[in-house]
């Protein structure tokens, strides 16, 4: 069970570091247009740009934390991550009436909480 939950959460830090790039380095390309529903003249205005830039930052550090909390075999602290990863997603579809972006955002990260309360309760 412990290396199931250290893969997934190996593949929320890839999810992070994925979303990173396409916020921060790719930020007016046609595949972050397409995967948060914006044209691309919007993605391309500066304030627009700058608000990616900025967020993309923060989900790169976020998956900067999972990938310490793995290195440091810390199920606690990969269970807090994996809590704030859900919570954020559930906000995030609530707040756009989108349920999809809490299993795009949540999903695997979920199954990680899931496994890392399993195996702590071991």
């Amino acid at each position: 069970m412990l290396v199931l939950t250290y893969v997934l959460a190996a593949l929320v830090a890839a999810e992070f570091l994925f979303i990173m790039h396409i916020e921060t380095f790719a930020t007016s390309s046609d595949l972050t247009a397409k995967t948060f529903g914006m044209d691309r003249g919007e993605l391309e205005r500066p304030s627009v740009d700058m608000l990616f830039k900025n967020q993309g930052v923060y989900n790169g550090l976020l998956a900067v934390l999972v990938v310490v909390a793995l290195v440091a075999r810390s199920l606690p602290a990969l269970a807090c991550l994996m809590g704030y990863v859900v919570l954020v997603a559930a906000y995030g579809a609530a707040s756009t009436r989108n349920p999809q972006i809490f299993f795009k955002q949540a999903g695997v990260a979920v199954l990680c909480l899931v496994a890392c309360l399993v195996t702590m309760a071991l």
